[in-house]
């Protein structure tokens, strides 16, 4: 069975955050996300997750590096305690400058910290680039047959650097029960509606089809045999009905290993 992590909304309530976390790890998920979007500090964020539980990986996912310095990452990571052992710091970036920024970031955040560093990428180039420098490969909004093809150029950019492949990782919506395909259809429509179009295009896919829409647990478990032997990790990002704490925990029991 491929790896599981959880992944939530950075702007989920701290004590929602601490109980998700904390079940996931006795649950047997491997990984713990927050998102980093707009103003909320994801990294941040991590501090209740990091308090609540003692062994599950803390990632973020991910970082813009051109409105963000990694400079700045390095002092939150710090002035919250997060575990570095446990740290996995996703980075990305979508300016001109943005594989300059992506191989000067893992560089300042390995040196620093010593934790480690995972990229968001989409296409060919970035993912190369992630194979040559990265820990590891986050993917996003990606069906399981563009994953396979991710993986094989992020393979190909280890190659050329020398070194093994990252462990690559792949955030998948899931919702669960009435309104679940609406929830994922207008999550998916805000993404597609910026700079994911392109990405959607490329692919041939609609955001629901990278998604999975589950009326039940068996609805659930039947999406995520879809990524049997593609990634090494399915990193389940919660869409949940409510942002009570017994809706993240609905989720997450459906879909534990």
């Amino acid at each position: 069975m491929v790896r599981r992590g959880v992944a939530l909304f950075a702007g989920t309530a701290a004590e929602v955050t601490a109980v998700t976390a904390r079940a996931a790890e006795e649950l047997g998920y491997r990984s713990f996300w927050l998102n980093h979007p707009g103003p909320i500090d994801g990294v941040a964020a991590l501090a209740p997750a990091a308090l609540a539980t003692a062994a599950i990986d803390l990632g973020v996912g991910v970082v813009p590096l051109h409105t963000r310095a990694a400079s700045s990452v390095v002092e939150s990571v710090r002035a919250h305690g997060l575990p570095t052992e446990r740290l996995l710091l996703g980075i990305g970036s979508a300016n001109s400058g943005a594989f300059r920024l992506a191989r000067e970031g893992v560089a300042l955040l390995r040196t620093e910290l010593g934790c480690r560093v995972f990229m968001g990428a989409l296409g060919e180039p970035a993912c190369g680039l992630a194979g040559e420098i990265a820990d590891g490969v986050l993917l996003n909004w990606s069906t399981p047959a563009h994953a396979l093809r991710s993986a094989e150029w992020v393979g190909r950019g280890a190659e050329r650097a020398g070194r093994p492949r990252p462990e690559i990782y792949a955030y998948v919506r899931v919702a669960l029960g009435p309104g679940a395909r609406a929830r994922i259809e207008d999550e998916g429509s805000r993404y597609a509606g910026g700079s994911y179009g392109a990405h959607f295009a490329r692919m041939d896919a609609s955001p629901l089809e990278t998604a999975i829409a589950a009326v039940d647990a068996g609805a659930l478990a039947a999406g995520l045999r879809a990524w049997e032997g593609v990634v090494d990790e399915v990193v389940l990002r919660f869409l949940p009905a409510s942002d009570a704490a017994e809706a993240h925990l609905a989720i997450l029991l459906a879909g534990a290993p």
